[in-house]
Formats: structure tokens, C-alpha cells, sequence
């Protein structure tokens, strides 16, 4: 499959083209469309999900130093959830490879667009496809370019777990005070960009966070700040 080279999933999609036909091959055929479950993507699946899991979370101790293990949890969880999983499978192309590997007898195969159609399917190849990568390729290669393809799931997780600048403003307006933010740095090529910002009360810096986002480096800063307060 061809895929813009700034795009998130570039890395693990080039991953995907170069894999061994017999693993690709495995990792897109639905237990319907074999004699044997053992040759389908389900054992693939079993070994990519814990495959993606390790990958995200080793980028989420590096990425964000400052956050305890429950808020690394609940990151987690919805950067890897099945929504997330379908999201990144859709980027690379999961459902076009499924429909390119359909069996032509469908005598007893369940269809590829009735499969796309359930919850499952689209999730559990991506994560076949995963796990063919780490089979093929070790997981260091794989574990860096799932982070990359992951990246801005991680992103919106970190940013809707919980809203630490409602909670801080809250809290120092029960004090009498208000907060304000401040980019202090922008590094990075405009696609991957990274920002600093803090948190200033009263013309003091309370707090610091970094993220891919402006909204992302605040709450972080706001969570640091809370963390100050006592909040």
C-alpha cells in the first residue's frame, strides 16, 4: 500500500509491505476463510495486541516522566482500545487488504465487508499484523513504528483523560486567584512539532508540561501545577 511519508503510520505501513507472503497472508485471512482456526489471523492477533501494548506502553514511560502509573493506565487503555486499534488499521489500509484477500468459494466464508461491518475484524487484523511485524522484523523496528502510527491516539488520550485545567482553575478560584498559560518553546518540523508551555499564577510559574499539542503541553503543566497546590 502506498502511503504519504509524513503520515503517522508510514513506518509500520512499509513494515507491513515487506513482510514474508506466508505471515501477510495469515495475518488477513478471518478464521471463516480456512479449514483450520490455527492457520487463520487469531493467534497473530493474541501475540499483536500484547505486542502494540508493550510498544505504547514503553512510549508513554518515556514520553510523559512526570505522570503516575494510574494516569499511564488510563492513557493506555484508550491509545490501544479497539476504536483506536480500527482507527490506525483504517489509516493503513487493513480493510482493502482484508477485501484483496477474501476466498473466492464463500460457500461457508463470512464475507470481508460483513466482517468490517462487526466490531472485531478490523481491530484484530490490525493486530495480526502487528504481531507478523515483530515475527519478521524484532520488536525494536516494530515497537517504534507502532508508537509513530499510535502517536496521535496517545495524543488525544493524554488530552481527554482528565481536564487538569478545569480542576486547577477551580481550585484557585476558591482562592481568589486565575491562571494563565505561556508557550516558552516550539521544537520539531512542523508535522511532529513539540511545545513547552508553563503555567503562571500571580507572575509565578507553577508548573511545566510538554506535549504534541498546545492543549496537550497545558494540561500537563495544569496537572503539575494542581500537583503544587496540593489540588
Amino acid at each position: 500500500m502506498s502511503t504519504d511519508h509524513d503520515s503517522p503510520v508510514a513506518a509500520l505501513s512499509a513494515l507491513i509491505d515487506d513482510l514474508p507472503e506466508d505471515l501477510r497472508q495469515q495475518a488477513l485471512t478471518h478464521s471463516s476463510w480456512t479449514e483450520r482456526r490455527i492457520d487463520s489471523y487469531d493467534r497473530l492477533a493474541f501475540l499483536g495486541d500484547s505486542v502494540l501494548g508493550l510498544s505504547v506502553a514503553t512510549e508513554l514511560l518515556d514520553r510523559y516522566p512526570a505522570i503516575a502509573a494510574g494516569g499511564l493506565t488510563k492513557i493506555h487503555n484508550q491509545a490501544v482500545s479497539g476504536v483506536s486499534c480500527a482507527a490506525v488499521g483504517r489509516e493503513l489500509g487493513v480493510p482493502e487488504m482484508l477485501r484483496g484477500n477474501e476466498p473466492e468459494d464463500l460457500t461457508a466464508a463470512i464475507p470481508a465487508e460483513v466482517l468490517l461491518d462487526g466490531e472485531r475484524p478490523l481491530p484484530e487484523a490490525t493486530e495480526a499484523l502487528i504481531g507478523a511485524c515483530y515475527l519478521a522484523f524484532g520488536f525494536e523496528r516494530t515497537a517504534a513504528a507502532v508508537a509513530a502510527a499510535f502517536e496521535p491516539r496517545i495524543e488525544h488520550a493524554s488530552e481527554t483523560r482528565i481536564d487538569f485545567k478545569s480542576a486547577l482553575q477551580e481550585l484557585l478560584a476558591r482562592r481568589g486567584a486565575r491562571v494563565s498559560y505561556e508557550v516558552v518553546a516550539a521544537t520539531g518540523p512542523p508535522h511532529r512539532r513539540t511545545f513547552e508551555v508553563v503555567a503562571i499564577v500571580e507572575s509565578e510559574r507553577v508548573g511545566s508540561g510538554e506535549g504534541r499539542s498546545k492543549k496537550a503541553a497545558e494540561q500537563l503543566a495544569a496537572e503539575q501545577a494542581l500537583a503544587q497546590f496540593g489540588g
